[in-house]
């Protein structure tokens, strides 16, 4: 049962959980550049400008461990090391393609009005 008034600091809050999934700064990044289907590790980094390559294992890594995303062995690639294309689950696919969207699509929305707050000196 889902309550509409999670309180602010219960630690299973679903709020929390949500925004737990988007907590990391690139972790939604990398989602959102899985959306189009499987995609190879290699293929990824330039795909994500600014990323590292520790940056994006790490978030691979931690998308996998949440179950949003998934290292299949690529059928096409050579039995070498690193053959591997990462894809989302079907949990990471309705997040990625439901609250995630929907998220991105209301920042593109309010650009504008989301400015960042003067600095105080």
């Amino acid at each position: 049962m889902i309550e509409e008034n999670c309180p602010t600091f219960v630690s299973d809050c679903h709020v929390r959980a949500a925004v737990e999934l988007i907590h990391h700064t690139w972790d939604p990044v990398v989602l959102s550049a899985l959306r189009p289907g499987p995609t190879r590790r290699n293929e990824l980094l330039p795909r994500i400008a600014g990323i590292s390559d520790k940056v994006l294992t790490q978030a691979l890594r931690r998308l996998r461990s949440r179950g949003l995303v998934t290292r299949v062995r690529d059928a096409e690639g050579a039995p070498a090391r690193g053959a591997a294309v990462y894809r989302l689950t079907p949990l990471g696919e309705s997040f990625a393609n439901g609250p995630l969207a929907q998220l991105a699509r209301w920042a593109a929305d309010h650009q504008a009005e989301l400015v960042e707050p003067p600095t105080t000196s």
